[in-house]
């Protein structure tokens, strides 16, 4: 490429030119510093591994506030549970949950409800320091029938009602508050002597007609109250005579095979769901003794089962039967769940 010369003096000062390899080295290696730098800065300012925990971050807080949605969620319906716990609770409690606050609830039944205290202080063999009124839970949803029914006036008559307490029987309002009231009473005109009142017509005057649609138990006998009352008021000329006796189907039990199975041992006996009373007196002609269970559906029963010199018990097959365990020898069911002909 040549050199150039200059003389100063005596000295000689030479400069020689550079050449194109040197430069491109120059130029590679500030490029390369460049670019490191560069790489550097990218790897400080944003790793993968930043990324990657930002991410994280991001979907964990998704989560919890999902998380506290649902546990929002479960608490609300958690109270919600308890309230309608607490509700059915108080409806179970039974009188306690009747609002006695309303105008049309009857003194008579704020009176009865109320705690009284046993006027001597304790009881040293109960315990007791109070008495409690006994009345069914189911009472609160008749309320307003039971304030009628306890509408009325204090030790004078009781009102003719006794179809208003058979509907609350039948309403599950069993037992019935007890009332300070005289019932109503019939002359018993043309009863006859035990045993022969057992199969002697009974009169139409000496019982209540109040709240049925028959009046006399002609009437009564041309109608089917149940799938065993079928003219079971008529005692002379029906079939009610032949029951129990004489057998009308190869089903049917006869007194005398049901004492047999008794082995002599057969004293007293319960019949639910009686009718007029004909297996209570089949028995008492065999000298045992049999409660009838009945209620005056479409017809007067008790009083007609009573008229024939039998124990009629007026209570329905929702309540517990007044009774001990074991007492009866001999139970006898036949249409107790039948109710105006339907089973």
């Amino acid at each position: 490429m040549g050199s150039v010369s200059l003389k100063i003096g005596d000295g000689t000062a030479r400069f020689k030119r550079a050449t194109l390899c040197s430069s491109a080295v120059n130029l590679l290696m500030l490029f390369s510093v460049i670019t490191t730098n560069l790489f550097a800065l990218y790897a400080f300012t944003s790793s993968p591994k930043d990324q990657q925990t930002y991410h994280l971050l991001h979907h964990t807080q998704k989560n919890i506030s999902l998380i506290s949605e649902q546990v929002s969620l479960i608490l609300r319906e958690i109270d919600s549970s308890q309230k309608k716990l607490a509700q059915m609770e108080k409806e179970l409690l039974g009188y306690e949950s009747i609002d006695l606050s309303r105008s049309n609830v009857a003194h008579e039944l704020k009176l009865f409800l109320q705690h009284h205290q046993l006027p001597l202080g304790k009881d040293s063999r109960t315990g007791i320091t109070e008495m409690v009124a006994s009345v069914g839970h189911s009472c609160e949803k008749s309320a307003d029938l039971l304030s009628q029914y306890m509408n009325y006036k204090v030790s004078g008559p009781c009102p003719d009602d006794w179809s208003l307490a058979q509907k609350l029987i039948l309403r599950g309002c069993e037992p019935l508050p007890r009332r300070r009231c005289f019932a109503k009473t019939l002359p018993k005109v043309g009863l006859n002597p035990f045993p022969i009142s057992l199969w002697k017509p009974v009169s139409d005057k000496i019982v209540t007609w109040s709240g049925l649609g028959c009046k006399s138990f002609e009437c009564l006998n041309s109608k089917k109250l149940s799938r065993d009352c079928i003219g079971c008021f008529d005692l002379v000329n029906g079939f009610e005579n032949q029951r129990f006796v004489k057998a009308r189907g190869k089903n049917d039990f006869l007194i005398d095979d049901v004492l047999a199975l008794g082995s002599g041992g057969i004293r007293i006996g319960f019949d639910i769901g009686g009718g007029s009373g004909t297996f209570a007196a089949r028995m008492a002609e065999r000298n045992m003794t049999v409660i009838t269970n009945t209620l005056n559906i479409d017809a007067p029963f008790s009083e007609f089962i009573a008229a024939r010199g039998l124990f009629p018990l007026f209570l329905s097959l929702d309540h517990r039967f007044p009774f001990y365990d074991n007492v009866f020898d001999l139970v006898h069911a036949a249409s107790g769940l039948d109710v105006g002909g339907q089973t």
